[in-house]
C-alpha cells in the first residue's frame, strides 16, 4: 500500500475530506452538507463505538470518516498522516478523530491552490460561514489573508436563505439566473436582502430575481474582504461551495475587473490543503523536536503588575479619601487633577474593570438598551450608562479623540444632576503653535472651574512637583521600554498591556515613580534570565495596537502560548513625549496630549513604525473595537497603518472585536490569528509549522533548549 495522507475540513455547512497519494493526486474526495445529529428523547450514553452510533455530533463524524475510508479501500492504519482544518474543529475532537496537526483555513486554502496553480497569487473563498480573500505579497514574500466578520450577506448562508424563499435547491441557482437582469438587492445585510426577495418574487420573473441576488452576493463578498486586492491585476482562484454558482463568478469578474478562475476541486480545496499539509508534516515532523515546558521565562510573578492591581483597586474603591470627586476620561491630564489633590475616576477605565464579572456586565448592558443605547453605541459607554457611578463634583473631558464618549458624559452629568459642572476641553488633532495655546487656554479654564466646584485652590508649586514626578516616571517608563525592545521576550503581552502606562491616572504621583521603578527592577532581572538562553531572533516579535479584550486574556494567550508569537511591545505602554516644563506647565501638557499619538492618526502611525523598526518586530496585530466604528481605530487610520506597514515590509492583522462584550465577537478570530502567525512561520522558519524550540546561546552549554511561553505567570 503507497503512502496515503488525509485532509479533513469541517465547516459551519459542510464536511469536506481528500485523501492524496504519495505523488500528491488525489485519491478520493468527498463533500457533504453537514446536518444535527440522530434526535433522541434521552440522553446520549457514550459506548465508545463511534463507528456503529454516531448519536453524537462528534461521533457521527468518525462514522463519517470511516465510511469515507472505506468507500475507497483504505484503513485507519493505512493514512500515514491527517491534518485537519476548519471553522468548527473543536477541542474535543481529538478524542474522537486521530490526527498529526490543526491548521487554519487560510492556510489549507493556499497550499491546495498551489498544489495545481503553483503561480497563483490571488485566492477567494467564499464558505457557508465567511469569506476569505488570500494574497501573496511580493513585499512582504509571505501570503496576507482578510476574512469578513459577524455578518453572514458574504456568505454561501446568504444564497441558502435566497434559494429556500424562491423555493428551488440552490445548486440550480446558476442554471436559471438571467445576466440582464436590472434588480438590485441589498448587499448591507443578509436577512435583509433575503426579506426583500419577497416584495419581488411574485412580480419578477425567477431568472431576474437570481441575477440580482447573485449580483448583491458578489458586490457583498467584495465589500467585506476585497479591499485585498486594491491595485491587483490577475487570476484570482475562486474556491468554496459558493464557487460552484457560475453567476457569482460571472459577477465577481465584472465588478473586479480581474479573470475568475473556479478550480477542478474547489468545493474541497481546504481539505486538499489540508491533505497537502500532513505530507508535508510527516516529511518534517522528525527535525521539528517536540515542545517541553522551560522555565527560561516567565515563571514568577511581576512585582510591578501585583503593585500596580492594587494602586488600581485602592484609586477607585477606596473609602478613606474624602476630597472632592472628578471623573476624567482617559486623555484629561491627571497631573492637574493629582496636583489639587482631587480623588480622580477615569471613566473609561472604571467600565474596564466591570468586564471580568459577564453577568455585571449583561445587567448594564440591558439597562443602557433600555434607555435607548444600542450596540452602535461603544460598549465602553453603554457600561457607563448601565451601572450606578459615585456622582462627582466635577467632570473633565476632551473632545478628540472620541466624540461619542464626549456626548455620552455630558449626558451622564445631566443624569447626575452636575450638567453646570462638566468641562470637555478642545483638543485639536494636529500639533503646531495655534494648537498648543488652545489647549493650554483650555486648561486654566478647566482649573479656574475645578476650582469653584471644589473649593481647592491650584498651588503653582504642587503643580511643578506634579510635572517632576510625571517626567521621572517618563524617565523610568522609557529605560522599561528600551530594554523590552531591544531584549528576548522578557515579560507576557497579555500582562503588560493591562499596565497601560499611557492611560494611568497615577501620572504626577510619587506612588507611580515606585511602580515604574519596580517594574525596571523586574525587567532587568528576566534580562539576567533570558539573555543566556535567548536572543532577539529566536522568536516572532509581536506588536500590540490599542486595547484588549478585557473579558479574559484568551486570545492573548492563544498568541503567545498556543502559536509562539511573543508579544513583545502593546501601544498603551508608548511613552515619548517631550519632558514636561515646570516653569510652562500648561503648554507642556498641552503637548504632552497632542504628541501622546492617539490625537493625531498620521503621528500615531509614525509611533507605530519607528517602535516596529527600534525593536526589530515582525509583526503588527490591532484589535479593531466596534469594528472600525470606535475613532480610535475607525478604517482612515487602518489604511494609514496598512500602508506604511507594507512600506517597512511588516504584515498587519486587524482582529475585529468588542473590549467589554465578548458576545458580538465574530468566530473567525482564531482562525485570523492561526492564519497570521502561520505566514509568519512560513516566512520566518521556512514551513506554516514553525518550531518548537531555539537555540541555546549560553557559551557553556551548547544543547537545544526549548522555547514555549509558560502558561502560568
Amino acid at each position: 500500500m503507497s503512502e496515503i495522507y488525509l485532509g479533513i475540513d469541517i465547516g459551519s455547512t459542510t464536511f469536506k475530506a481528500v485523501l492524496l497519494s504519495a505523488k500528491s493526486k488525489v485519491r478520493h474526495s468527498l463533500y457533504m452538507r453537514t446536518k444535527p445529529a440522530e434526535g433522541r428523547d434521552d440522553r446520549v450514553i457514550c459506548g465508545g463505538r463511534c463507528h456503529e452510533c454516531g448519536k453524537c455530533h462528534l461521533g457521527a463524524l468518525k462514522k463519517t470518516i470511516g465510511d469515507f475510508l472505506a468507500s475507497a479501500g483504505i484503513r485507519e492504519g493505512d493514512v500515514r498522516g491527517t491534518v485537519v482544518t476548519g471553522s468548527q474543529i473543536v477541542e474535543e475532537l481529538h478524542r474522537f478523530i486521530k490526527y498529526d496537526h490543526y491548521v487554519s483555513e487560510i492556510s489549507a486554502h493556499v497550499a491546495g491552490t498551489l498544489q495545481y496553480y503553483p503561480d497563483c497569487k490571488a485566492i477567494l473563498d467564499v464558505g457557508g460561514q465567511d469569506s476569505k480573500a488570500i494574497l501573496y505579497n511580493d513585499g512582504m514574500k509571505m501570503w496576507t489573508s482578510k476574512m469578513s466578520g459577524i455578518c453572514a450577506a458574504g456568505t454561501g448562508a446568504f444564497l441558502d436563505s435566497v434559494a429556500a424563499k424562491l423555493n428551488i435547491p440552490v445548486e440550480s441557482m446558476a442554471d436559471k439566473v438571467n445576466y440582464d437582469s436590472d434588480l438590485e438587492f441589498s448587499s448591507v445585510c443578509a436577512v435583509l436582502s433575503a426579506t426583500s426577495i419577497n416584495k419581488f418574487k411574485n412580480r419578477f420573473p425567477l431568472g431576474d430575481i437570481i441575477g440580482g441576488a447573485c449580483r448583491a452576493q458578489a458586490r457583498t463578498v467584495m465589500s467585506g474582504v476585497g479591499e485585498i486586492f486594491l491595485g491587483y491585476k490577475g487570476d484570482i482562484l475562486f474556491q468554496g461551495g459558493v464557487a460552484a454558482n457560475r453567476a457569482v463568478a460571472y459577477y465577481l469578474k465584472e465588478i473586479t475587473g480581474n479573470n475568475i478562475i473556479i478550480p477542478e476541486f474547489h468545493r474541497v480545496m481546504g481539505a486538499l490543503g489540508a491533505a497537502v499539509l500532513a505530507k508535508q508534516y510527516c516529511q518534517i515532523g522528525k527535525t521539528l523536536p517536540k515542545t517541553k515546558k522551560t522555565e527560561i521565562v516567565y515563571s514568577e510573578k511581576l512585582k510591578a503588575v501585583s503593585q500596580r492591581a492594587n494602586l488600581t483597586r485602592r484609586e477607585f474603591f477606596s473609602s478613606g479619601n474624602k476630597a472632592p470627586l472628578v471623573w476624567r476620561n482617559l486623555f484629561f491630564p491627571s497631573e492637574i487633577l493629582n496636583a489639587m489633590g482631587l480623588r480622580s475616576l477615569t471613566l473609561e477605565t472604571y467600565a474596564a474593570l466591570h468586564a471580568r464579572s459577564q453577568k455585571k456586565i449583561r445587567k448594564a448592558l440591558d439597562n443602557a438598551a433600555c434607555k435607548g443605547f444600542s450596540a452602535e453605541t461603544c460598549s465602553f459607554l453603554r457600561v457607563l450608562q448601565g451601572i450606578e457611578l459615585p456622582k462627582p463634583d466635577f467632570i473633565v473631558s476632551t473632545n478628540q479623540p472620541c466624540q461619542q464618549g464626549e456626548r455620552v458624559f455630558r449626558d451622564l452629568a445631566k443624569s447626575y444632576g452636575v450638567n453646570d459642572k462638566f468641562y470637555s476641553l478642545h483638543t485639536p488633532v494636529m500639533e503646531d503653535n495655534a494648537s498648543v495655546e488652545t489647549i493650554a487656554e483650555g486648561l486654566e479654564e478647566a482649573v479656574f472651574r475645578l476650582e469653584k466646584a471644589t473649593g481647592i485652590t491650584l498651588d503653582n508649586a504642587r503643580l511643578a512637583e506634579s510635572c517632576e514626578l510625571s517626567n521621572e516616571a517618563r524617565e523610568i517608563a522609557m529605560k522599561c521600554n528600551d530594554l523590552r525592545l531591544n531584549s528576548p521576550p522578557l515579560v507576557r503581552g497579555s500582562d503588560a498591556v493591562y499596565f497601560a502606562s499611557m492611560f494611568s491616572q497615577l501620572w504626577g504621583k510619587r506612588e507611580f515613580v515606585l511602580l515604574q521603578k519596580n517594574f525596571l527592577e523586574d525587567l532587568e532581572k528576566r534580562v539576567e534570565k533570558t539573555s543566556k538562553t535567548l536572543k532577539i531572533e529566536d522568536s516572532h516579535r509581536i506588536l500590540w495596537l490599542h486595547l484588549p479584550p478585557f473579558y479574559n486574556s484568551k486570545l492573548l494567550d492563544f498568541i503567545e502560548v498556543d502559536c509562539l508569537a511573543p508579544i513583545i511591545f502593546e501601544e498603551v505602554n508608548f511613552v515619548g513625549w517631550e519632558p514636561l516644563s515646570a516653569e510652562d506647565p500648561y503648554r507642556s501638557l498641552a503637548k504632552k496630549l497632542l504628541t501622546v499619538g492617539f490625537l493625531d492618526p498620521h503621528l500615531r502611525v509614525s509611533h507605530v513604525i519607528n517602535t516596529s523598526i527600534k525593536g526589530k518586530l515582525n509583526g503588527c496585530i490591532l484589535y479593531n473595537h466596534m469594528f472600525g466604528r470606535c475613532s480610535m481605530s475607525d478604517s482612515c487610520f487602518i489604511k494609514d497603518l496598512r500602508e506604511e506597514l507594507a512600506r517597512a515590509k511588516i504584515p498587519l492583522l486587524v482582529l475585529d472585536g468588542d473590549c467589554i462584550d465578548p458576545t458580538i465577537d465574530p468566530c473567525s478570530t482564531y482562525t485570523k490569528v492561526s492564519s497570521y502567525i502561520e505566514a509568519l512561520n512560513e516566512k520566518k522558519y521556512g514551513n506554516i509549522f514553525g518550531t518548537a524550540i531555539q537555540p541555546n546561546h549560553n557559551e557553556e552549554n551548547k544543547q537545544m533548549i526549548p522555547f514555549e511561553m509558560a502558561k502560568a505567570l
